[in-house]
This record gives structure tokens, C-alpha cells and sequence, in this order.
């Protein structure tokens, strides 16, 4: 008989969160064993590239498709694919991470719905920030604008949670903080344009978003919608 009181070591992942997960985790599978040489042959190596420009978004792409105002699938399915493709190896890994640890607390806290809506807006809001503030030859792609909608996420969770203890909030802020100071930082030494500024997008995509997906937020917004 199985004991009741035994608990695994680890918590469960939520399903969503995996699922999205294991889509990165083959696709940058794929293209590093192929970049590696152990699959595919001498073509291989540009699978990388190819996939970059056939599914990253790039804001020349965006910027012929605004001014002609024909939106092809093609070009449309670019601001929710682009999170799936990173640039390198060490950049997917470091995209898993994050989502794993963040996923698995905005989707546990908010639900799988929710942290569903929270990758794919902030990925859309991201390149739309992108493609429409920027004119940038370094196209974008990796889950990183997605992710940092996961950290707005958390940050709506930290706000709500300093709210109730009457607690300074703007201590909600803080990782987002250390991020973007890191990204600075990093920014010195790496050429990596303004990609930022989709990461900034679509973390706060995802922290405006908390407060209509939110544990019993719609109900707050329909509540205050009554009494206006």
C-alpha cells in the first residue's frame, strides 16, 4: 500500500509549461546536433539560419508588411514562433530555465490557461514593440520577450502578496530590476542591439495582463465595472 504521507521531492510541473518546454528543448535539439554534425549531413549546419529567417521576426519583415497592409500567414505566425528558435545553444538554455522556474509559479498561482496567455501576449506585445519603435537589423527571436511576461506575472503575484501585508510595493519591481541591470551590463561587452526593448514590452504586457487573468481578478474588474 502506497503511504499518503509520502511526498515527491519535487513538485510537478505543470502541463502547459512542460508542453512549452519540450517544443524549445527539441527544436534547439535538433539544430545543435545538426550545427554539431551528428545529423543531417553538411547541410545541417545552416539549419540554424534558416529557421531564423523562415520563423524569427524580423522588423524588415514587419515594416514591408505594414507599409504594403497585406498579412500574410507566413508572416503573421513570426510573433509566436520566434520564442521557439534561439540564436545559440547557451541562449536556449538559459530560456528554459527561466521558464521552468517562473512557468511553473505563474502557472500553479494564476492557472495553465493563464500562463498560457501570458507567454503567447507577451511574445505578440514584444515584436510588436519591436517592429513598430524600432528599425533593427538583429531579428528577434528565443522566448526571452515571453519569459519576461512570466516575470511580470511574478511580479503581479509579489505586488498583490506586499498589498496584503501592507508592504512597500514597488519591492514587486525587484527582479525585473536585477534583469534589465544585467542586460545592461551585458549589453557593454555583447553586441545585441535593442532587443531589450521587446523584453521590456513584454514584461509589461504580462504584469498589465496578471490584472485580468489573476486569481479572481475578472471578478474585481467586473465589480468595478458595476459601480462606475
Amino acid at each position: 500500500m502506497e503511504d499518503p504521507d509520502i511526498q515527491p521531492p519535487v513538485n510537478p510541473i505543470p502541463a502547459a509549461v512542460v508542453l512549452i518546454f519540450m517544443v524549445i528543448t527539441a527544436v534547439e535539439a535538433v539544430l545543435s546536433l545538426g550545427e554539431a554534425g551528428l545529423v543531417g549531413g553538411p547541410g545541417a549546419v545552416g539549419w540554424r539560419l534558416a529557421q531564423i529567417r523562415d520563423y524569427g521576426f524580423s522588423d524588415q519583415v514587419f515594416n514591408q508588411m505594414l507599409a504594403q497592409g497585406v498579412w500574410p500567414w507566413e508572416g503573421l505566425v513570426r510573433f509566436v514562433s520566434y520564442p521557439f528558435i534561439h540564436q545559440s545553444f547557451t541562449s536556449a538554455i538559459f530560456g528554459v530555465v527561466l521558464l521552468l522556474a517562473l512557468g511553473k509559479m505563474v502557472a500553479e498561482v494564476m492557472g495553465q490557461v493563464a500562463f498560457l496567455v501570458l507567454f503567447f501576449s507577451s511574445a505578440i506585445v514584444g515584436a510588436l514593440t519591436y517592429g513598430l519603435l524600432l528599425d533593427e537589423q538583429i531579428w528577434l527571436t528565443g522566448a526571452f520577450p515571453a519569459v519576461f511576461g512570466l516575470i511580470g506575472g511574478y511580479s503581479y503575484v509579489m505586488w498583490r502578496h506586499l498589498e496584503q501585508q501592507g508592504a512597500h510595493q514597488l519591492r514587486a519591481f525587484s527582479l525585473i530590476g536585477v534583469l534589465m541591470g544585467l542586460q545592461l551590463v551585458f549589453g557593454i561587452f555583447a553586441t545585441v542591439g535593442m532587443l531589450w526593448v521587446a523584453d521590456l514590452a513584454g514584461f509589461i504586457c504580462g504584469f498589465l495582463l496578471s490584472f485580468v487573468v489573476g486569481p479572481g481578478e475578472w471578478f474585481r474588474l467586473k465589480n468595478r465595472i458595476r459601480r462606475d
